[in-house]
């Protein structure tokens, strides 16, 4: 969901979030159209009300990561058009996807033209805006009402979407409030995966993979030139044994000693090991470029996949524009416990607005981020996009129903992709240290013990030469 060189992956995020929205879930062997039934009676309904009023601003700049004619833009199109009919407030927005940080905002924060308001992955701008200084807090946007009588954004907002460590400043403050929200999953088709039981164990898992290969078809479709794709099943398996922030604290680790130190680690990487060496992977998954192998998957070559929430509609539509009746019937799981591992974990990824530090209309730009978050606006994510949203009252798609249960299950932890480890050192030790030794693992070319004793070393060097 991010860049590959250097800041962040957004170059690969235009990938996989160009197919984040619409489509509706289809049964095996039924149509795959791309348009959700609600798509017009929410562009068409009328606007609720404001819950907070600008007192003095009557304008914002709105730089967006997402264009105006997909879902996400559409909705949020609606959400600029309403709240100027209802404050007179003019929102001047410009559509810039997903690359608006390291070659927009970013580059912007040392001149006085900048936007008031922007948005993407909390992990992202902490790489690319908060970590140079470029945001302003937004906690007091907890308290503005959102339209819905005196609810306020505090009251429609699980604390776990935004009271998190990744999202505050150097100062503590939180620089984000969310309105759509990720999360990953194993993917199956419930059409072709017969009597499918879920994994409780990682023994549990290889088998079905193992019963994969015995019917004839792959077991796992992996994009693999997408890097933090292939990270996903380390980072997965490791926060398990580490606990939320555990893998970003063991990365921190000026000396690298931690990499060693904990057996966890280890015992990670020898499950991606046996992943690596065990035939498991779709022939030619590491050469082919995304997202042939994701289609593959899509086509019926495979068993199983692993990527976020975005992977059904992606899918759907790859689908629907080949033409035919062939649909899919999403279903998904979590990965399972490992043996010793005591952390029940959940990745997500909220994507939300962040307010800069030199923004000349924060009132309005804050007053816009609470009238997102009114029921009525927020339901598009769902009802256009095909998305989930952090608020627990909103529809759900079918096919991430699974996954939101997941998000608010009793007991877990939250943590947010890949540990937040792409967002350090803005990006360069994922780029430096991580991606080549895990692609290394993933394709069966080192061991277990070789990746570990591999991130000991090149950390070590690597925090030695930037503190330098």
């Amino acid at each position: 969901m991010r860049s590959t060189n250097g800041l962040v992956l957004a170059a690969a995020l235009s990938l996989v979030l160009t197919g984040c929205g619409g489509g509706t879930d289809a049964g095996g062997g039924g149509t795959a159209p791309l348009t959700l039934p609600g798509v017009d009676e929410y562009l068409n309904a009328p606007c609720p009300e404001v819950g907070t009023k600008p007192a003095t601003d009557k304008e914002f700049t709105y730089w967006s990561m997402w264009t105006a004619d997909e879902p996400q833009g559409k909705v949020l199109g609606k959400a600029i058009k309403c709240f100027t009919e209802k404050t007179g407030v003019k929102v001047n927005v410009q559509w810039l996807g997903r690359k608006l940080l390291t070659q927009n905002v970013a580059p912007a924060l040392n001149t006085d033209t900048v936007p008031d308001l922007f948005d993407q992955d909390i992990s992202q701008v902490k790489a690319a805006v908060v970590a140079p200084g470029g945001t302003q807090p937004v906690d007091d946007v907890l308290d503005y009402k959102i339209g819905e009588g005196d609810k306020k954004v505090r009251d429609v907002l699980p604390a776990t979407s935004y009271d998190i460590p990744q999202n505050k400043d150097a100062n503590g403050k939180i620089f984000e409030i969310p309105y759509e929200l990720l999360g990953n999953a194993w993917w199956y088709d419930k059409a072709k995966i017969k009597d499918f039981k879920a994994p409780s164990t990682m023994a549990d898992l290889f088998a079905l993979f193992d019963k994969a290969k015995a019917d004839g078809m792959a077991a796992v479709s992996q994009d693999g030139d997408i890097n933090f794709y292939n990270a996903y099943f380390f980072t997965q398996i490791a926060v398990r044994y580490l606990g939320a922030g555990g893998l970003e604290k063991a990365a921190l680790d000026k000396s690298g000693a931690a990499w060693t130190s904990d057996p966890g680690l280890l015992k990670s990487a020898e499950l991606v090991e046996k992943l690596a060496k065990g035939g498991y992977f779709i022939d030619g998954w590491d050469a082919a470029k995304f997202p042939q192998i994701q289609q593959r998957w899509a086509d019926g070559d495979a068993a199983y996949l692993f990527v976020g929430g975005w992977g059904p509609s992606e899918t759907r539509e790859y689908l629907s524009k080949q033409g035919g009746d062939k649909g899919i019937e999403y279903a998904s799981f979590q990965f399972p416990q490992p043996d010793g591992a005591t952390h029940k974990v959940v990745e997500q990824l909220p994507i939300g607005f962040a307010v800069t530090a030199k923004a000349k209309h924060p009132e309005a730009a804050k007053a816009f981020i609470a009238y997102m978050l009114n029921k009525d606006i927020l339901s598009g994510i769902p009802a256009v996009a095909d998305n989930l949203t952090p608020r627990a009252d909103l529809a759900v798609p079918d096919s991430l129903k699974d996954v939101k249960a997941a998000l608010e299950a009793l007991g877990v932890e939250h943590a947010i992709f890949m540990d937040a480890l792409d967002g350090l050192a803005a990006g360069k030790w994922v780029d430096n240290v991580f991606y080549p030794l895990n692609n290394d693992l993933l394709k069966g070319k080192i061991t277990a013990k070789q990746f570990i004793d591999g991130l000991a070393a090149k950390q070590a060097e690597f925090w030695k030469s930037t503190n330098s």
